[in-house]
């Protein structure tokens, strides 16, 4: 996962550029990193991040 302009994206071949972090793409270690802030912090960024894009990419795998 990188962070773009506040948006949290799935890097899957982990080649964009920036900081990365990484987590089970289960739906629970998913809600529990966006309920603890833990992109957030690792990516280092200030304020909120957009998670919808992360929460419908974990709905649709399943």
């Amino acid at each position: 996962m990188v962070s773009i302009d506040s948006v949290l994206v799935v890097d899957e071949r982990a080649s964009m550029p920036g900081r990365g972090a990484w987590v089970h793409e289960t739906p629970e270690c998913v809600d529990a990193a966006i309920r603890r802030r833990a992109f957030v912090r690792a990516l280092r960024v200030s304020g909120p991040l957009d998670t919808q894009t992360i929460e419908q990419h974990i709905q649709r795998k399943g």
